[in-house]
């Protein structure tokens, strides 16, 4: 059998606060919208700026994450795998959706009054071993150190 790869990559900016639920299994669930933006000039000189909106879902101990340290505004790197769902809504309509199921959320930056830096990394905005995707590493800000949320300055991003 062959291998495949489902991987998506993002960083943007979070366009609301998370929504955080629990299903019926005991299972929590968070889920926010991340925009991205892309900016070109046409050969005439104007300047055009398109902007994206992913949905973005982070299931039980990243979910937790995203519900105690995910606010409006923040910037994100998200890292997951797309899902595709259709249902049936209330009036019978088929709808569909495009998800990406993160795997692995890092903070980039966000509101200074929130999250002050204290020995973060200047290039990453991180801690030492700190990100959201419980892979081995502290899988929360809070578990870095300071017990607060570290935040980088935009244009350090190393591309």
């Amino acid at each position: 059998m062959s291998r495949s790869l489902n991987k998506a990559v993002l960083i943007g900016n979070v366009g609301a606060d998370p929504e955080v639920r629990t299903t019926a299994g005991g299972s929590r669930v968070a889920s926010f919208s991340l925009a991205t933006s892309r900016r070109w000039t046409t050969r005439s000189g104007r300047e055009h700026e398109k902007t994206e909106w992913h949905r973005i879902v982070a299931w039980d101990r990243l979910a937790e994450d995203v519900e105690r340290f995910v606010r409006k505004g923040d910037r994100v790197y998200a890292e997951g795998r797309l899902e595709y769902r259709s249902w049936q809504d209330a009036s019978g309509r088929t709808r569909y959706a495009t998800e990406i199921v993160a795997q692995e959320l890092i903070p980039l930056g966000g509101s200074a009054e929130r999250s002050p830096a204290r020995g973060a990394d200047r290039a990453t905005g991180m801690e030492p071993e700190s990100d959201l995707s419980g892979r081995g590493r502290s899988s929360s800000w809070a578990d870095a150190g300071s017990g607060e949320r570290p935040i980088a300055e935009e244009d350090d991003l190393p591309f």
